[in-house]
């Protein structure tokens, strides 16, 4: 063979050893980044960022269990992922059974935090390129309950509250708010955060108050009953009315003088009772002004008593409208 032959066939031997290696790196460069077990992770991640749950779901391959699935999906979804910062993807770390488990990090609120994804290796494609996936699981849940109301907000979104309490499917990981901002009734914000699909999150507990709100138009309509009962008992004439307040004496009173005025109206203060909501004894006092006369002596002199007086009342509330009712025994 010429040395032209040799040298020739040596270049084509170097070439093809060239290419040769070139596709092996190629393919370990295929495999270690969009074929390796950490891109799924980075699509399902994408996907919560995105409040695409229905590709979450896809990716994750999870099943929903009984619950409300208000959450997987939307704004809600998209607040959840939106509340991680500083997120990081590990390396893979092989487990049994073919498969791995890659990490992600991230601060939630300034906490650092960690969340293992668990896949599993489901062929090649090509011959040489890996194929990942998620290892089935199911969702996990977060329970909320709120006193004395049938609805709340979880992560900005209306949701209903039957009886009270409710169970929400999540996806993970996230963060979750639930609060009431009612014109009646309100609760601070709570939240919870989901690192696993193994570690149940804390139930989110909303206390719900009365607002200022619904107190004033208690008031209000308290002030009203006790102003129209003053007036009605001047109009009758009555030192003992069908009213919370009353003046009992033994002396005669000139019919055209008496008078009835609140000169202290009660403080409202509206709690949870039993279910319900409940307004506690209310008590004030009222000034009776009149001309009587004397059952003894048969003198006149004027009458000008204040009275001390208490009653209770049944406060429903139904959405914007309120009704407040006096009962009163006599």
């Amino acid at each position: 063979m010429s040395q032209a032959l040799v040298r020739m066939a040596a270049g084509w031997l170097l070439g093809l050893m060239l290419a040769v290696a070139a596709a092996v790196v190629g393919v370990n460069v295929v495999n270690n980044t969009v074929a390796s077990p950490q891109q799924p992770v980075r699509e399902y991640l994408d996907a919560l960022h995105e409040g695409d749950g229905g590709k979450a779901l896809g990716l994750l391959r999870a099943t929903v269990p009984p619950s409300n699935a208000a959450m997987l999906d939307g704004t809600a979804l998209q607040t959840a992922s939106s509340r991680l910062a500083n997120v990081s993807i590990g390396d893979a770390e092989e487990r049994s059974g073919n498969q791995v488990m890659v990490p992600v990090q991230y601060t939630i609120d300034g906490s650092r935090l960690r969340t293992e994804f668990l896949l599993e290796k489901t062929g090649t494609e090509w011959l040489f390129f890996n194929t990942w996936a998620f290892v089935p699981s199911q969702l996990p849940t977060v329970g909320v309950t709120v006193v004395n109301a049938s609805e709340a907000n979880l992560n900005g979104v209306p949701v209903n509250m039957p009886q009270g309490r409710n169970s929400f499917a999540v996806f993970y990981p996230g963060e979750y708010e639930a609060s009431l901002n009612g014109e009646y009734f309100a609760a601070p914000a709570t939240r919870a955060t989901v690192t696993s699909r193994d570690v149940p999150a804390a139930p989110l507990n909303l206390l719900t108050e009365a607002t200022d709100q619904l107190q004033k138009d208690v008031g209000a309509k308290v002030k009203e009953f006790l102003d129209t009962c003053a007036a009605e008992a001047v109009k009758q004439q009555k030192l003992q009315p069908d009213c919370p307040f009353y003046f009992a004496s033994t002396n005669n009173v000139d019919d055209g003088t008496i008078k009835w005025t609140i000169t202290e109206y009660p403080e409202i203060s509206i709690e949870p009772f039993g279910g319900r909501w409940v307004v506690a004894p209310l008590d004030g006092k009222a000034k009776v002004e009149a001309v009587q006369q004397s059952s003894f002596t048969g003198a006149w002199s004027p009458l000008n008593a204040e009275v001390d007086f208490s009653f209770t009342t049944r406060l429903d509330v139904a959405g914007d409208t309120i009704r407040v009712t006096p009962l009163l025994s006599y």
